[in-house]
């Protein structure tokens, strides 16, 4: 079977054309299963990072509550402290204060 040079060439472009149209045809299959996978996996992806970060700042947040709490209770105990040690302290000078006046009503009873 010995073929003309038109014929073989004729041959090679039938080939070519229907291999183009073939792959054509798979990419256009293939692609938007790729398109559509992709898409999915950097979906995934994002809702990991977006939980990761939310668990992150979750307990960045309780952490700083927990530190604020603690820093308000002390402070809180530490003015409770300082009024009762000023309250004792008044109380202290007015019974002195008292004394005082006691002692200048006897000292004026005792000289008049």
């Amino acid at each position: 079977m010995n073929l003309r040079a038109e014929d073989r060439d004729y041959r090679f472009l039938t080939g070519l054309a229907l291999g183009g149209i073939v792959g054509a045809g798979l990419a256009m299959w293939l692609a938007p299963r790729a398109a559509a996978e992709i898409k999915a996996r950097a979906a995934g992806a994002a809702k990991g990072l977006g939980g990761a970060v939310a668990d992150r700042y979750r307990d960045a947040r309780v952490r700083v509550t927990d530190a604020v709490d603690g820093f308000s209770r002390r402070g809180q105990a530490l003015r409770d402290d300082a009024c009762d040690t000023v309250v004792r302290a008044a109380q202290k000078v007015e019974s002195g204060a008292r004394d005082v006046q006691h002692l200048a009503t006897d000292a004026k009873t005792s000289i008049g």
